[in-house]
């Protein structure tokens, strides 16, 4: 008899195919009804899911009774309850290194379209505003040789500074939970307390996972402590930073711009960011290439398979508890 597998989101149609060949899929779909009760429904004899950006813990996973893995097709984890993952020895994998040069190339991008106001100035070009040279009002902020503070300097974050340094000739800080002396040689960049990076920053960009230390990180008081003329840019997740704070920075101009990719409740709906003319928002697109989910969806294939054959996967996150599976 096949194994079982619960594809909870939509995924690559060539991984679909190689799932369909081998187990009993099941695909859920949101508009057949309440997606958390079909969670319920078919992971009773479910022995494997593979998906991403479903919230998944005890509230849909209890009747679950061989549930052996959950193959997140992404690097973050937040939307999982390890806890409860770890206490029903139900591996958790993800897909971490393959995405980072794209979500790297993203943040830049944020970057680059803040300082140099290209969304606004875009529209305002299109609807015919343009009539005359430009002034002050359409004026944008340098980026090379400027100084950039990163939040984070684990793969994404280091994979940030090497642009940086290398195109843009910029002067690299970096806070982190400690120091990474081997990795901020490359760049000649300098460890900061987060106060000292926030302060001496032309931009800063946040590139760490979401956690306990993280939640919040960034608050009225943190962007208070910026710049004027300073950048802010989160690819990181939504809640490290208060976003009703930012908005408030935004709008009294108390910082120049940001460039948001993420956000505290998405997808993002009827917020006072759209207003602002001094804010870049996308929806969550840091790995959103055709290559990149590619890659992503391969490697989520081969953590499930792994489990199933009854082999530790590759990118194991729950890797301290008792690795027999059920």
């Amino acid at each position: 008899m096949k194994q079982k597998v619960v594809v909870f989101s939509q995924i690559d149609s060539e991984i679909l195919s190689l799932l369909n060949d081998q187990f009993k899929v099941v695909v859920l779909d949101p508009k057949q009804g309440d997606i958390n009760q079909q969670i319920r429904n078919e992971v009773i004899d479910a022995d494997a899911m593979i998906g991403a950006g479903r919230v998944l813990n005890e509230s849909n996973l209890a009747p679950a009774q061989q549930l052996k893995v959950i193959s997140s097709v992404s690097v973050g984890y937040d939307n999982y309850d390890l806890v409860y993952l770890n206490q029903q020895k139900i591996w958790l994998a993800n897909t971490p290194h393959v995405l980072t040069e794209t979500t790297a190339d993203l943040a830049f991008t944020l970057l680059m379209s803040a300082a140099r106001k290209v969304p606004s100035l875009d529209r305002w070009t299109k609807q015919g505003a343009w009539k005359r040279t430009v002034n002050a009002e359409q004026f944008g902020q340098d980026i090379f040789g400027q100084t950039l503070g990163i939040i984070g300097l684990g793969h994404i974050g280091a994979a940030i500074a090497r642009r940086a340094f290398y195109g843009f000739n910029m002067n690299i800080l970096y806070h982190n939970r400690r120091e990474k002396i081997e990795v901020a040689q490359q760049f000649n960049a300098q460890y900061k307390s987060l106060e000292d990076l926030l302060q001496q920053s032309d931009f800063v960009v946040t590139a760490v996972d979401l956690n306990q230390q993280s939640q919040a990180l960034i608050r009225a008081d943190e962007l208070k402590l910026m710049q004027k003329h300073a950048i802010f840019i989160n690819i990181s997740r939504g809640s490290v930073v208060d976003e009703q704070a930012l908005i408030e920075a935004l709008t009294n101009r108390q910082i120049f711009a940001a460039g948001l990719d993420v956000y505290q409740k998405e997808p993002l709906a009827d917020s006072p960011l759209f207003q602002l003319e001094n804010v870049v928002t996308l929806p969550h697109v840091g790995s959103a290439t055709a290559e990149t989910r590619k890659k992503m969806a391969q490697l989520a294939y081969h953590n499930l398979i792994d489990a199933l054959a009854g082999n530790t996967p590759k990118y194991l996150v729950n890797e301290h508890f008792d690795s027999d599976v059920k």
